[in-house]
């Protein structure tokens, strides 16, 4: 019988994360309002500095176009300094291993891949990465990338209060993003973590001598600090290759539950923030509870057939067993079968991607869960952008739900117009586009070599379909059954990632600079209450449907035709 009582440290968990989103939400609601916040007597001189160094002021507002253009200003000027270092490491200081340059290829991908929030790994970080190669370009990519992603949410949602057609500064949200938000979350974490037990150092390796009289080396590195920003800002790019799974990153179940939480803090907070920002004390409780909806009702399918029996497994002999007497692989045994399970959930509802257990080993329809998670792309989503996607859901289900009754679609005073439903169409058909596009030319053009009977087939099938989800849905993980450290696949998952993260950013600031420019009108007799229990199961019906037909083909042909379906 499955032990449900293993479930209560992780509902315990949501609980209390559920508890701090209020009061953080207003936290950073009251940051991106300017308004006055926690330790403005020791950062306002910093910023003040900082805004001279950069030539702005928090006075300096932005439209659309100026606002999109410093975004990938910045972006671009990180890439190009991103690539530099993979492409020059091998003669810059700190490669104590004597780890030699990228490829060019594997260079463009993982630049793409950090520089987009993403963090998906065609290599061996202890192989293939230096300490100061890492630290001085990939982790400052996860610092910026969800600094990015916080600062264009801001933007968005600011286009539901103003009527100017601004959307505030860029470089002033990515500003006070890096020095009230990520930068003390991440020292306070590291801190936490160091706690736990994870290893903080700037030596590489050390060499341990067993029991046996031989030697071990044992790779280090401040692994606390790069852990705490890849899971806070739901980066996902493990120290090491095995991801959460190895010991020296998540070495315990407190450790595992905390990097649970880390993962949820931000996407689960931002839609209060969503409230504070729009001046509507509640507004953000209908997306709430479509993200919890969801991202329950996942946890709990993924442990349902998680637990049960995995039709790949069946003939295999010697392997441990769960508690209802299936054979299981790959999955850890340091902590409870449901908090593994959370974690897991939990990193690719956020799209976050890190690891703590081996995905191309779980039940096929346990890999389909998480496969949805990646199409939603909102439930909650990664940082930023993920509460994005989720308010263009509602800007559509506002709409579909006017036009059911005969009245003129708004949502919170702003008229929803045409303009705003191509912006939304294109974003919520981008994700398909890319996904599908890539994978049927990956097949038809022979880049992935098929080989024994349906099964095989269909399992091949779906990690193809798992990684160019990962890719395009920003999220990073991946089933690892085949090579995709060749031209071809870092060609066009990075190009796959790049356009999945800078196209929905932009479609979201065009369509709140649209809504920036209208006056904000009292609500009326046909005003759809978006404020309500009704709308919050109106919206997450909307968002599984929509997900499910865009995706459902696809999943027939992947984990549904390993069980034979």
């Amino acid at each position: 019988m499955f032990p449900l009582e293993s479930l209560v440290d992780v509902a315990l968990l949501i609980a209390l994360v559920l508890a701090v989103a209020p009061w953080f939400g207003a936290y950073l609601g009251r940051v991106y309002l300017n308004r006055p916040a926690f330790g403005d007597s020791l950062l306002t001189p910093i910023e003040s500095w900082i805004y001279r160094l950069l030539g702005t002021s928090p006075r300096e507002t932005m439209r659309f176009k100026e606002y999109a253009f410093a975004l990938l200003l910045t972006s671009g000027v990180l890439f190009v300094w991103m690539y530099l270092i993979l492409t020059l490491q091998a003669g810059l200081p700190g490669n104590v291993l004597g780890i030699p340059n990228m490829s060019w290829d594997l260079a463009y991908h993982t630049t793409a891949s950090f520089l987009t929030n993403t963090n998906f790994q065609h290599y061996n970080p202890q192989a293939s990465m230096s300490l100061w190669g890492s630290l001085l370009s990939l982790q400052v990519a996860m610092f910026l990338s969800a600094g990015c992603g916080l600062a264009v949410v801001a933007a968005f949602i600011r286009g539901f209060t103003r009527k100017d057609g601004t959307l505030g500064n860029f470089y002033v949200d990515l500003v006070r993003t890096m020095t009230r938000v990520l930068l003390p979350l991440a020292l306070l974490a590291s801190v936490l973590l160091v706690l736990l037990g994870l290893p903080q150092t700037l030596a590489v390796y050390v060499t341990a001598h067993t029991l046996g009289g031989g030697t071990q080396t044992l790779y280090l590195g401040p692994v606390a600090s790069w852990q705490a920003i890849d899971l806070l800002g739901t980066n996902g790019g493990g120290w090491y290759a095995a991801n959460a799974a190895m010991p020296y990153a998540n070495p315990s179940a407190a450790s595992n539950l905390l990097e649970t939480g880390l993962m949820l803090l931000i996407p689960l907070s931002t839609p209060f923030a969503f409230a504070e920002i729009v001046r509507r004390p509640g507004e953000g409780l209908p997306f709430v509870g479509t993200i919890l909806i969801v991202l329950v009702v996942g946890i709990g399918l993924f442990l349902f057939f998680q637990a049960g029996p995995n039709p790949s497994l069946l003939g295999l002999h010697g392997l441990a067993q769960n508690s209802l007497g299936y054979p299981t692989f790959g999955t850890e045994s340091r902590w409870s079968f449901s908090e593994s399970s959370a974690f897991q959930v939990v990193s690719i509802y956020t799209n976050t991607g890190a690891n703590n257990l081996a995905i191309g080993s779980l039940n096929p329809l346990a890999q389909g869960v998480l496969l949805f998670g990646m199409f939603t792309q909102s439930t909650p989503g990664g940082v930023g952008t993920g509460f994005g996607m989720l308010l263009v859901f509602a800007v559509i289900a506002v709409f579909v739900g006017g036009l059911m009754v005969g009245r003129t679609p708004e949502y919170l005073g702003k008229k929803v117009g045409k303009e705003q439903m191509r912006w939304s169409a294109g974003l919520l058909l981008l994700h398909p586009a890319l996904v599908l596009v890539p994978l049927a030319i990956a097949i038809l053009g022979g880049f992935v070599v098929f080989g024994g009977g349906i099964a095989s087939h269909a399992y091949l099938f779906t990690s193809v379909l798992y990684e160019l989800t990962s890719e395009s849905a920003n999220n990073g993980s991946s089933l690892g059954s085949f090579a995709d450290n060749t031209l071809f696949f870092n060609l066009v998952g990075g190009t796959v990632m790049l356009i999945g993260r800078f196209y929905p950013m932009i479609g979201m600031l065009a369509i709140g600079s649209i809504f920036a420019e209208q006056e904000v009108l009292p609500p009326g007799p046909g005003t759809l209450r978006t404020r309500s229990a009704t709308f919050t199961i109106y919206l997450t019906l909307l968002l599984v449907i929509i997900s499910a037909l865009l995706f459902l083909p696809v999943l027939a042909l992947g984990p549904f035709a390993q069980l034979g379906f």
